[in-house]
């Protein structure tokens, strides 16, 4: 199939994943269709990995795979100078209604002697409750030693730092820092393309089988910063929330009647955080929605004052 001529957005079907943590805020707040009544903790809008593979929902495209626009129609639908096998992010929807454990992710210097996949994610906090708290890093003064002690005692809790944010803060976490969601939180994440996740504290609980979930603690000490304390959410610069060599993520404030576009001759993904757009060809976007907007693709309308993120590829290597 030629894709000279898609220029509208590209949408998925959802994988929900079912967690210890979860809840049902993805058919509460979005109105979703979840495939059971166990607890959903994630909702994988974009990914494209060798076991869970997003489907194309709508449009000349449907029931094509993620991985299959990116072998075969790259340059087309997302841009030139695009390498690696696999698109690189990977999109989620996070609904916490329990503190999911504390944990951490690979830097990219150790991951392949630990035998995992560096990860640096993003965090916007979509909504949540007016005491809901975020674990990130430590506080002042806690050290290696100390933190391997809580461990083995139990008072975990007394030594990673606690925040609380509002709805549209957000927070970069790099591979390395210590963090867990606390609960009461619904979170859009934007990740480099990684599963690889080093439980070192699950508040002593047991999963959905009834039995205690696996800890990595040998792996989670070799990759935590311990030098990583008391971080604060992050004050955007600009209209950039973040910026690394992985992704770089704006928020757009829309009036009604404006448009968007990609910011270059490449695709972007935009998430719909508030407000309503619609596209050339009437098509509707809501809170909860996430697209890509292909190389070429035709701006949106908002039809009201809407909020977005969009995220798009630094210009370098991928």
């Amino acid at each position: 199939m030629d894709q000279s001529g898609i220029t509208e957005p590209i949408t998925f079907s959802p994988l929900y994943m079912t967690r210890i943590w979860g809840g049902r805020s993805l058919a509460e707040t979005y109105q979703r269709s979840l495939p059971d009544d166990q607890p959903y903790g994630e909702s994988w809008e974009m990914t494209d990995r060798e076991d869970e593979q997003s489907i194309v929902s709508d449009g000349p495209l449907a029931g094509k795979s993620l991985h299959d626009l990116w072998t075969n129609h790259r340059e087309k639908i997302f841009g030139e100078e695009l390498t690696g096998d696999r698109f690189p992010l990977l999109i989620k929807i996070l609904d916490a209604r329990d503190d999911l454990s504390i944990q951490v992710h690979p830097p990219a210097d150790l991951a392949p002697s630990l035998g995992g996949e560096p990860k640096t994610e993003m965090w916007y906090i979509a909504d949540c409750d007016p005491e809901a708290q975020l674990y990130i890093g430590f506080k002042h003064g806690v050290t290696r030693s100390g933190f391997k002690e809580a461990l083995n005692d139990g008072s975990v809790a007394e030594k990673v730092h606690a925040v609380k944010p509002q709805p549209g803060d957000s927070i970069f976490i790099p591979s390395g820092r210590l963090h867990a969601i606390g609960a009461g939180f619904l979170i859009y994440e934007i990740q480099q393309n990684s599963d690889t996740t080093y439980r070192v504290f699950d508040w002593n609980r047991l999963g959905l089988d009834g039995k205690p979930r696996d800890l990595h603690i040998e792996e989670s000490m070799k990759s935590i910063d311990f030098e990583d304390f008391e971080p604060a959410m992050d004050t955007p610069d600009g209209n950039t929330l973040a910026s690394c060599e992985y992704f770089v993520v704006n928020q757009l404030h829309l009036p009604s009647n404006t448009t968007v576009q990609n910011p270059d001759d490449r695709f972007s993904i935009i998430t719909v955080v508030s407000g309503e757009l619609k596209s050339e060809k009437s098509r509707t976007f809501r809170a909860g929605d996430f697209l890509i907007l292909p190389r070429g693709g035709a701006p949106l309308t908002a039809t009201t004052e809407t909020k977005i993120l969009q995220t798009h590829l630094p210009h370098r290597g991928i």
